[in-house]
């Protein structure tokens, strides 16, 4: 039997943020087996802990969804981090780093932990943002496909910082509660591209971001918390920003939609007018913790 834990991630309020379960000591699975547990979490991703290939990592991550590995996640690293920490398996401290090995490379983590709250990491992106050169459907095209109106939609682009994201600016945050993916169009349109992942997101009246993510190919309509959707929003911003030195932030309130707030913080640098580093953080609470029959 292997032991596992649940967690939702993104939140301080347990039922809230994104659900992750976390499959511990999994070396002893193949990839089937990892794919077929996590169609049985059935939750938006699961993670297997694996003993690290590289010799600066704590340990190696797989991710997948209901569908499909990844190479990266968000909300998977944040939670992981987290529970690694909670159980002894990582650094301790009240505020700590280490690196967790991902198919996309190795990704810095740092763990802050305070009495009588819930753990918060950090993670920075192990790529540098990169803009997409594939041309995107039309905003016409993308407009439909999310039940809008053309006018409704800004400046699309796509970005990855190890997902690749279509990311779709609104003009007003009430707008975002009337979005509804057609996932026929969807296919249609974007199924296959490089950026298939659909961001959406709009200005809050309160200086936050506003934010929903449509992933269909991975076998996730929508995701209450996006780590690397947020990191490729992060990179956007990062990309198009006229500051020679210095740190951008923000913060994303995504989830409301589906009944599961959550708040995720992120950042980047620019060193000498370049991009340097991207970071989301967020906090993670415990929920349940069993064995796994295999």
């Amino acid at each position: 039997m292997l032991s596992f834990h649940t967690l939702d991630v993104f939140t301080e309020t347990r039922f809230g943020g994104n659900p992750l379960a976390v499959v511990l000591d999994a070396d002893g699975l193949n990839t089937r087996q990892m794919q077929t547990i996590a169609r049985e979490f059935n939750l938006s991703e699961t993670v297997f802990v694996l003993p690290p290939t590289r010799a600066e990592a704590l340990c190696r991550l797989r991710i997948f969804t209901p569908d499909v590995e990844l190479p990266f996640a968000g909300h998977p690293t944040v939670g992981t981090a987290c529970v690694l920490a909670e159980l002894g398996l990582a650094p301790q401290g009240e505020d700590v780093r280490f690196v967790l090995e991902e198919n996309v490379g190795p990704v810095p983590v740092r763990v802050q932990r305070e009495v009588g709250r819930a753990p918060y990491a950090e993670l920075t992106t192990a790529v540098l943002p990169q803009r997409g050169q594939e041309p995107w459907p039309s905003n016409a095209v993308i407009a439909a496909m999310l039940g809008l109106s053309e006018t409704d939609i800004g400046e699309v682009a796509t970005v990855s910082c190890g997902v690749p994201y279509l990311l779709v600016p609104l003009r007003t945050p009430e707008l975002l509660a009337g979005v509804e993916m057609n996932v026929a169009l969807w296919r249609e349109h974007l199924h296959g591209r490089w950026a298939h992942h659909v961001y959406v997101t709009a200005q809050g009246y309160e200086g936050e971001i506003r934010a929903r993510m449509f992933a269909p190919g991975s076998g996730v309509i929508e995701d209450p918390a996006t780590g690397s959707a947020a990191v490729a929003l992060a990179g956007r911003m990062a990309l198009e920003s006229t500051i020679e030195n210095g740190t951008l932030r923000a913060v994303i309130h995504q989830g409301l939609e589906m009944g599961r707030p959550s708040v995720l913080h992120i950042e980047a640098d620019r060193v000498g007018g370049a991009v340097s580093a991207v970071r989301v953080g967020g906090h993670s609470v415990a929920v349940l913790s069993g064995n796994l029959r295999v």
